[in-house]
Order: C-alpha cells, then sequence, then structure tokens
C-alpha cells in the first residue's frame, strides 16, 4: 500500500515525540512492506514565527492532499504571556479543524495492568477500564460568534451555538462505535440549565429510537466528571459537546496514569488528523523526557483508521510490550530508572523490526 502522510510537529515537545511516532511509522511500513511518502509542514507557533499564519495555506494543501495527518502540539508560553497578541498558535488548530471538517474527536481510555499502581486512583477502580470519548469539535463555544470584549475591557463575551445537524452527525457517529463495542452509550450534557444542551438531549432522545439494540443514558457533565473518577468501568461510549469533551477527557488521563498515554483521532469531512491529547508542554522542550506514546499510539489510530488493522495491532503490542519492560519515560517510570524520549521511540521501532 502507499502511505501518503503529512507530519505537523508543531511547538514545544512536537517536533521530539512526532520524530519517536515517525519512526514506529516507518518501522511498521517497513515490515509490511507499505511505501511511504512523508511531507513536513509548519502549525502553530512555529508557523506564525515563519509566515505570520498559524495554518497557511501551504499546510492546509499538503492536508487534503494526504491520506491522513500525523500532528504533535500548539501552543507557545511567548503568546500566552502575551494577551494582546494579534495572532495565537491555537488559532491554527481551530483553522485546521474547520476547513478540514473534523467535527469528531475519538479519545480512547484504556488502562495498561503493569501500570495500574502509577494511577492515582484505586487499582480496583480503574482495572479493566476501557471507554472512549467522542467529542464533537468544530462547534460549541470555541467557535461561537460573537465573541470578545467591551471596548473598555471590563466585560468578556463568548457565545455557545450548536444546529441540528451538528447534532445529529456526531451522535450518529458515537452509535456507531457503541454498536461495534459494548452497546452502551453516554450523552453528556447540561441540559437543566444550558439550551445548546436542551438541543443536544432533544436530537439525541429522537436518535436514540433508531437503535434499541443500544443501551442509552443521559447524564449531566458535572456527574460525569464525577463518575469517571469513581466508576470509570460504566461507560463504554460517551458523546458530547465540545468544551465538555476538552475537561473531561483531560480528567479521564489520571485513569492511565498520565496524560501521555492517551491518543486520539480527528475525522469529519477532509482528511483525518492523529495526535496526543497533552499539550505541547514547553517546560521539556529539546529535553528528551517527554513520553511519546500517547503519538506513538496516534499512530495506531491512523494505520487502523486506513483499514490496516494488523499494522494497529503490531504497534498497540510494542507499546505495551516497551510498558512491561519499563522502557518509559520519566511520567511513569519508577524512581531512577527512566529513559529518554528517543530511547523509547527506538525500542518499540526496533521491536517492530524484529517481531
Amino acid at each position: 500500500m502507499k502511505l501518503n502522510l503529512t507530519v505537523l510537529p508543531g511547538d514545544g515537545i512536537g517536533p521530539e515525540i512526532i520524530a519517536q511516532a515517525l519512526a514506529v511509522t516507518e518501522a511498521v511500513c517497513e515490515t509490511r512492506e507499505h511505501t511511504l511518502t512523508v511531507e513536513r509542514a509548519l502549525v502553530g507557533a512555529a508557523a506564525i514565527e515563519e509566515t505570520g499564519d498559524p495554518y497557511p495555506a501551504e499546510t492546509h494543501a499538503l492536508c487534503m492532499d494526504s491520506d491522513a495527518v500525523l500532528f504533535g502540539a500548539i501552543g507557545s508560553p511567548r503568546y500566552d504571556n502575551d494577551p494582546s497578541a494579534p495572532v495565537r498558535p491555537e488559532q491554527g488548530l481551530l483553522a485546521m479543524r474547520q476547513k478540514l471538517g473534523l467535527y469528531a474527536n475519538i479519545r480512547p481510555v484504556t488502562t495498561f495492568p503493569s501500570l495500574i499502581d502509577r494511577s492515582p486512583l484505586r487499582a480496583d477502580l480503574i482495572a479493566g477500564a476501557d471507554l472512549i470519548c467522542i467529542r464533537e469539535l468544530t462547534g460549541g463555544i470555541y467557535f461561537g460568534r460573537p465573541q470578545g470584549r467591551s471596548e473598555d475591557g471590563t466585560v468578556a463575551y463568548d457565545t455557545c451555538i450548536y444546529t441540528v445537524a451538528e447534532i445529529e452527525r456526531i451522535v450518529r457517529l458515537a452509535y456507531g462505535y457503541a454498536l461495534r463495542r459494548r452497546r452502551k452509550l453516554t450523552v453528556v450534557d447540561k441540559a437543566n440549565v444550558l439550551s445548546t444542551s436542551r438541543l443536544w438531549r432533544q436530537v439525541a432522545r429522537r436518535i436514540e429510537k433508531e437503535y434499541p439494540e443500544v443501551e442509552t443514558e443521559y447524564m449531566f457533565v458535572d456527574n460525569a466528571a464525577m463518575q469517571i473518577i469513581q466508576n470509570p468501568k460504566r461507560f463504554d461510549v460517551i458523546v458530547t459537546e465540545n468544551m465538555f469533551g476538552d475537561i473531561l477527557t483531560d480528567e479521564a488521563s489520571v485513569i492511565t496514569g498520565s496524560l501521555g498515554l492517551l491518543p486520539s483521532a480527528s475525522m469529519g469531512t477532509h482528511t483525518a488528523v492523529f495526535e496526543p491529547i497533552h499539550g505541547s508542554y514547553p517546560q521539556a522542550a529539546g529535553k528528551n523526557i517527554a513520553n511519546p506514546l500517547a503519538t506513538i499510539l496516534s499512530a495506531a489510530l491512523m494505520f487502523e483508521y486506513l483499514d490496516l488493522q494488523e499494522e494497529g495491532r503490531l504497534i498497540r503490542a510494542a507499546v505495551a510490550a516497551s510498558i512491561n519492560a519499563n522502557i518509559v519515560t520519566e511520567d511513569i517510570a519508577e524512581a531512577g530508572k527512566a529513559y529518554k524520549t528517543s530511547e523509547v521511540g527506538q525500542w518499540i521501532a526496533n521491536y517492530i523490526k524484529n517481531s
């Protein structure tokens, strides 16, 4: 198979973790005799500094012409500390989602038996936890207009907007995942307070009737936040709006023991994008200490999306082997036994080559 891949390293630790995910991808393609073509492009703060645009037209064109996009992270303290900056790196991420039509973010959360003790949660609560959160990605408060500040700067406002069509497509996608898993769907909203959430619930209840074989429950977001910690094994597939999904999936990272273990896929109208859910972690940039596993597991999602299931399983097996062998970075390592980012990536790539 010929695989045309656009790689967007981005900012902070992005280039370091992407380098390891790409090494693993190359190892898989080599062992499975796929032809891999890679094009690199700018996004985020790196793109602003080079072009003035956090998502340049050239980057978008490459993404549109690719089979998939492997993306690192966006964000820089230079812009975080300057609220008056006219252009921000995060605008590049929002632009990429909008222009590629990436309305669905798929975030799996699974536990690794050898890392159960690294989680702050009790082992009996998280052992066997396996859920997917499907986050609507191009609507809601992050994209709603109007937004801004009053002329005197004393008032700020954001607008949360959803349409029936946006809700329908993400809920139907979530039911599709539930049908392939344990046939349970949890719709998370705040329908007791928000008009947009009441629309979400109204639309979901209508669609629910089309899927009688799936158990559907409705849960307020504050309760969902508690249940993810108290009883994560009760969940199979969760579907929710943009901001709720952003927060809940970051919270769910404590189940695995590290934000550095959670991959994601963003898909929709055009080319799908695969990325770790963590940010650019600028404090670790250039230190070769960041956990590359979430990015490597995102590459596994990429192969599975391209209907190369065995390739995805091979990556997952290699990641599990590295964890079992304690070839891991400092965030999940035992005291004094941490490996560097590059060492972890190379170990996994070699494991794949030798499988």
